[in-house]
């Protein structure tokens, strides 16, 4: 580095950028002076970090940038940290937007569901949360509770023909067809509203009460629903609650670190109830005291995201160490949120027990990412809402039908379509079939066909009609699916592709495919689906090919028609076994003689 620019640099507060030789971002670090920050890098030190020594060794060239306090250092670091990404700073894993609950209560009939955009579009928004996993499962038990409609319909105006399966399985009660109010449906929304804001006990004191007056006015079923509601709300604040303390709105973080590991996990605690946990796995940790390292995460946590900038701010954070920056970021989030926002260590009390609390959560995570080296798998529900996400559909898809085609050089084509319900195979609702049509080898027709007859079927038998189509194929599978929607009337009906090459998940009306993670349990849902087409597609296919080569093998026998063909074949069941068989078993069947039974034997050993 040259020693000229080391002495031009100032001494005011601010923020300094360390370069390689290829100029890139190597750190990012602030400073109330700058001069002898930056110089204390370059100064020898045995006592070092390997990670700072490396950090060292690498940097070429530095950028100081001036401002006018220690608070606005904190915020452009936590910006150009965001920009650069610089390797030796510290790295919330994950680099995504802040996941949220959001309420949509400027629609008639809102919905609940989970987003990770903060607009100022009316809806109502809880968060933000980094594990999503949480919020399914608190969705979860909401839905159980309240019947919340989970499509995404702009209702009353876009409606369906008739209910989704989410009805015939007590999970809606079908506003979009008229069989719930708009004034009960916002009752029912109003309620959950409070217990998302925390009132729990208040709301569970009211449907007690409603429970009492429909037993005792003789109303068995109302008071049986009541007191499943109750028991619902029950399982929610257990997974709530935690003891009150003094003040009740507070952000409690808590640390765990295991070499160059390190879990951080955030307690969201309003009105003295446990909302949520966001846990952060972090990586890059140059920073060698715990202080240090609280420090870097408070200050990417709380600054680093828009998103988080414009969140409601507790009053309050208790944090397990003092942080070296607490009064500049005290002063940032006090003007961002226009009320004193107060940083502090508690050191006894019931705040200090919070601040153990989140530790211990912290600690945990931390083993179990230790000794699992992963998330473990997801429910199936949580996959389910995953995949209407990742796919923007109306409905969650419960029900499910993937299509295959499958022929040999163009003979035998058959298609097959395979159920899933819930996310688990319907094996008595797999159907496979002959293609009519003498399309050959040409998939793409076959594909309209089967799709077109299978659900021509289901709508005249009044079956329901599936949530989401896959079809195990292209864009030309994928348009022939969706001429036979059109066809049908059922437009409505989403349809994707999944082509094997790469595993890319085609959308109508999409000019890119979609690419999930290899890891995504939405798209091993799809596969699932796929393989399990493909399999049943197969064995049709390899049954009928096996029956063709029984046929005309006992073509060529003369005197053995279809009549006497099928006695030997439900008698033997193959053609090597009947070759296999003696004449005089044969000459058993009823209409052979020993005559044709040694004709039989006899052409069919023949080499």
């Amino acid at each position: 580095m040259d020693p000229e620019k080391l002495k031009q640099i100032p001494t005011h507060p601010g923020v300094y950028l360390f370069r390689d030789e290829e100029g890139e971002v190597l750190y990012v670090g602030k400073a109330k002076s700058l001069r002898p920050r930056v110089r204390s890098y370059l100064r020898p030190d045995p006592a070092s970090s390997p990670k700072t020594r490396e950090l060292v060794r690498r940097i070429r060239d530095v950028d100081t940038i001036v401002v006018g306090s220690e608070a606005e250092a904190l915020i452009l670091e936590a910006n150009l940290i965001k920009e650069h990404r610089p390797r030796f700073n510290l790295q919330l894993r994950d680099d995504k937007r802040y996941p949220y609950i959001k309420v949509t209560v400027n629609e008639p009939f809102p919905r609940i569901i989970v987003t990770r955009r903060l607009r100022d579009d009316g809806a109502r928004y809880f968060g933000p949360f980094t594990s999503v996993g949480p919020i399914r499962q608190a969705l979860e038990v909401i839905g159980r509770v309240y019947t919340v409609r989970s499509c995404r319909y702009d209702l009353p105006r876009e409606a369906p023909d008739r209910p989704c399966l989410d009805h015939h399985i007590g999970r809606c009660q079908a506003p979009c067809v008229g069989l719930q109010s708009e004034e009960e449906y916002r009752s029912t929304i109003d309620e959950v509203l409070r217990v998302l804001d925390g009132e729990v006990e208040e709301v569970r004191r009211t449907v007690e009460v409603r429970m009492r007056d429909a037993a005792e006015a003789l109303r068995f079923e109302e008071a049986a629903r009541h007191k499943a509601t109750l028991e619902g709300l029950d399982s929610l604040a257990r997974q709530q609650r935690v003891h009150r303390a003094e003040g009740g709105d507070r952000d409690v973080v808590g640390l765990a670190r295991d070499g160059d590991r390190a879990v951080a996990v955030v307690l969201k605690v309003r009105r003295g109830t446990l909302l949520g946990r966001e846990s952060h796995d972090l990586e890059g940790i140059p920073e060698p005291t715990d202080e240090a390292l609280m420090n870097a995460f408070a200050s990417g946590y709380y600054l680093g995201g828009g998103e988080m900038a414009r969140a409601e701010l507790p009053p309050e954070i208790l944090v397990p160490v003092a942080l070296p920056d607490a009064q500049a970021l005290e002063e940032v989030l006090t003007e961002r949120s226009g009320r004193k926002v107060r940083i502090h260590e508690p050191l006894r009390g019931e705040k200090k027990r919070l601040v153990d609390l989140a530790n211990d959560n912290a600690r945990h995570l931390l083993e179990e990412a230790v000794a699992e080296g992963s998330e473990g798998t997801r429910e199936t529900d949580l996959t389910l809402y995953d995949l209407q996400d990742r796919l923007d559909l109306k409905v969650v898809p419960r029900l499910v039908i993937c299509f295959d085609i499958s022929h040999h050089q163009g003979k035998e084509v058959v298609g097959s379509a395979v159920v899933f319900e819930n996310g688990v195979p319907k094996r008595s609702e797999y159907r496979h079939m002959k293609i009519r049509g003498q399309w050959g080898n040409d998939d793409v027709r076959s594909m309209e066909e089967v799709v077109q007859r299978t659900l021509s079927r289901r709508r005249d038998e009044e079956r329901p009609i599936p949530e989401l189509l896959v079809v195990d194929g292209g864009l030309g599978q994928l348009g022939a699916a969706g001429k036979a929607l059109e066809e049908l009337g059922l437009s409505h009906v989403a349809a994707v592709a999944l082509a094997k090459r790469e595993e890319e998940i085609l959308v109508p009306g999409s000019s890119s495919p979609l690419r999930l993670s290899p890891r995504d349990p939405a798209l091993h849902l799809l596969q699932r689906l796929r393989n399990e087409a493909h399999r049943f597609a197969n064995s049709y296919n390899r049954k009928l090919r096996g029956r063709r080569t029984v046929k005309s093998a006992l073509d060529e026998v003369p005197g053995v028609g279809p009549k006497r063909r099928k006695e030997l074949l439900s008698r033997f069941g193959s053609v090597r076994r009947i070759a296999e068989a003696d004449p005089e078993e044969i000459a058993r069947l009823p209409g052979f003689s020993e005559t044709l039974a040694h004709r039989v034997a006899a052409y069919l050993r023949t080499p």
